[in-house]
């Protein structure tokens, strides 16, 4: 059972998220005011919208972990499914395969977040990779139709891989037995989400304001090197501020809060040249500012199985 309101460490992490959240929002008040023909300006608009969407994304998260583990486990199933929806749009699938996507929707992604709320760690690891991975191109085999047959199945194999499995490892934090800290697993939850988000925004701002050299032109002409190593140092930097909410010493909350930044770096990269390949520059527009769900949590996708798993081998028992 999550308990945030008695979990003192939570809670002090929590109102620190929330004091981020804050003082970025006076910094754009303060730019409204300062900026001539603040209004119109893109840069300013654009930050106008990502904090009122990011005041909206963790008042849910907070009430999610709230309402306890269960809660916060199908919260992120919505969360895959809403990215999910995004990335089958962008791919092209036919008729014969609506079949096969109604199996990943309304089968394969509830069961894959209910092995998680009944703990049940031993099938959750291998039921999308082994056993929906085998499922689908069998499916969709049955309907007949053999026309690009192997870039429909991977790419509906895909999306199910990232959209839904790789994100579960996020919620799947809280089912990790690590001593100390055991009834409240949703602090290693919020340290990893914080630290994920936060190295997103961060390369954003440090590269909108200090970015000159391009760090993927072909792929993300908004990446810069400067915005990649701001928004990474303070990422790790924040993260090892929090080292006392984790089983981590600061040293191990760095090299942490290190791998979460540069995966999710690689997820962002990843997720950009499929963009560039469907010719979008967005996955959706769900959540103004910010594009659609994917565009949210594509960092996530990449940071979530590798946090997970080097938590669990280093720190956690059984």
């Amino acid at each position: 059972m999550i308990d945030v309101y008695h979990d003192k460490q939570l809670l002090t992490m929590l109102e620190a998220i929330f004091g981020v959240l804050s003082a970025g929002t006076a910094a754009t008040l303060l730019a409204n005011f300062k900026i001539k023909d603040a209004a119109t300006n893109p840069l300013i608009t654009n930050l106008n919208a990502r904090m009122k969407a990011w005041w909206v994304m963790i008042a849910i998260f907070t009430l999610a972990l709230s309402a306890g583990r269960t809660a916060s486990v199908w919260l992120f199933a919505i969360v895959s499914f809403l990215a999910l929806r995004e990335f089958i749009t962008l791919s092209p699938t036919r008729k014969a395969d609506h079949r096969t996507l109604a199996w990943i929707f309304f089968v394969i992604l509830p069961v894959n977040y209910w092995l998680i709320a009944v703990h049940w760690y031993g099938l959750f690891v291998v039921f999308v990779p082994v056993y929906a991975f085998l499922l689908v191109p069998v499916q969709s085999a049955f309907a007949g139709d053999t026309k690009d047959f192997m870039t429909r199945t991977a790419d509906i194999q895909w999306g199910l891989m990232l959209c839904v499995y790789f994100v579960s490892y996020a919620p799947a934090l809280l089912n990790l037995h690590i001593p100390g800290i055991e009834l409240v697993t949703a602090r290693l939850l919020c340290f990893f989400v914080f630290v994920v988000q936060i190295s997103d925004v961060l390369q954003y701002v440090f590269g909108k304001f200090f970015g000159k050299h391009k760090i993927a032109p072909t792929v993300s002409p908004n990446k810069t090197v400067e915005g990649f190593v701001g928004g990474v140092l303070s990422a790790v930097a924040l993260g090892t501020l929090f080292y006392s909410v984790t089983p981590f010493s600061p040293l191990q909350a760095a090299l942490m809060s290190l791998a979460i930044a540069l995966s999710g770096f690689g997820g962002g990269i990843v997720m950009a040249a499929i963009k560039r390949d469907r010719g979008v520059k967005d996955y959706g527009s769900l959540i103004p500012g910010h594009g659609g769900m994917m565009d949210r949590i594509d960092s996530l996708c990449f940071a979530a199985p590798l946090f997970f798993h080097l938590t669990r081998y280093f720190f956690a028992q059984g």
